[in-house]
């Protein structure tokens, strides 16, 4: 009897450890996604920096704003801002990204047959100019129900003219409602998660707010679409003049406001006007307040922990936003290679 119990607990306990050893092995093989980046500027020239980045992260891929599209005096569509390239991109898989504002998609005559072709006319220019070869474009663009019909046949007629693989940005409410927003065309979506919430004088943190995000999340698991993940590491400053936003403060250096007698740092969030005066071309009045607006690494991990929970498959890429030397003097040189392990 003894004989035949220890026989048992022989097999129970082989039998644990052989799925203990599964488990292990299956984690250890399970992809991970890759690491990419946004480029947000209007030239394309790499510091030693941010070149330092690309290699330590193994970056093959870099999504590049090529150029926006608003609309002019006459309320026709018009490209601004177009890429110019001071370093070459030839060592890296280079996805031209194109910014339409949604406003664009809100005309009720606009020729989105033509507005494809000119599009990709200009990105095939910068392409020449620059001898490169892309195979992948991305469409940026926060369609709404009211702008969803035209921005949906643009997708159609650009895909049609391009014959590119063709991405698309898509934001959480599109995620949740997408039976209303419907889904554009493309071989993949690239969730853009940040910018939840409002930019107010009363809110901590529009950029990410766990409490925004948790009510989308679940969504996830319902969305159809093949997704990316774009994550944001960029800060700005909200200038409040009299209790009233009066415009968003990109890229602003913390260490060189601190330095700078006409500003009180009254905290890790606040900055306070002591004198009148002019910085980087922005007036400033006395009492003014900038409130600032950033992603600690807490906040990425936590980023990446909430939605691996709550994604179908494991997403190939995580693109961060954006890549600027500016924004990586506030991480740790591992923090991409600790979130993309969380997934």
């Amino acid at each position: 009897m003894n004989s035949l119990l220890s026989n048992i607990y022989i097999i129970i306990t082989i039998s644990i450890i052989f799925i203990a050893l599964v488990v292990i092995f299956s984690c250890s093989q399970r992809e991970r996604p890759t690491i990419a980046f946004y480029y947000w500027k209007t030239i394309f020239k790499l510091s030693e920096s941010e070149k330092n980045t690309l290699t330590e992260n193994e970056v093959k891929k870099i999504y590049i704003r090529y150029f926006d599209i608003d609309l002019d005096s006459k309320n026709e569509p018009f490209p601004i801002s177009p890429i110019g390239f001071d370093t070459k991109a030839l060592n890296y898989t280079v996805v031209p990204v194109v910014y339409i504002k949604n406003k664009v998609m809100l005309q009720k005559n606009i020729d989105v047959e033509t507005l494809a072709q000119k599009t990709f006319d200009f990105i095939q220019e910068i392409n020449t100019k620059n001898k490169l070869q892309v195979e992948e474009i991305q469409i940026d663009c926060d369609w709404t129900l009211a702008s969803r019909d035209n921005y949906l046949r643009f997708i159609e007629n650009f895909k049609k003219i391009s014959g590119k693989t063709l991405s698309a940005t898509i934001r959480l409410h599109q995620i949740k409602y997408f039976a209303k927003t419907k889904i554009p065309n493309v071989s993949k979506g690239v969730l853009m998660y940040y910018n939840m919430g409002t930019i107010a004088t009363d809110t901590l943190n529009s950029i990410y707010d766990k409490n925004v995000a948790n009510r989308y999340l679940e969504s996830l698991k319902n969305y159809p679409l093949e997704i990316d993940i774009a994550l944001p590491i960029y800060s700005w400053a909200v200038h409040i003049s009299e209790d009233r936003v009066i415009g968003l403060r990109n890229k602003i250096d913390v260490l060189e406001f601190k330095k700078d007698t006409n500003f009180v740092f009254e905290n890790e969030f606040y900055f306070k006007v002591k004198h009148a005066n002019y910085k980087k071309g922005r007036f400033y009045s006395a009492n003014d307040i900038l409130k600032l607006e950033s992603i600690s690494q807490k906040d990425l991990l936590e980023m990446a922990k909430d939605l691996d929970d709550n994604l179908k498959e494991t997403p190939k890429e995580i693109i961060f936003y954006d890549l600027d030397e500016l924004n990586m003097k506030n991480y740790e040189k591992n923090i991409f290679k600790q979130v993309i392990a969380r997934f």
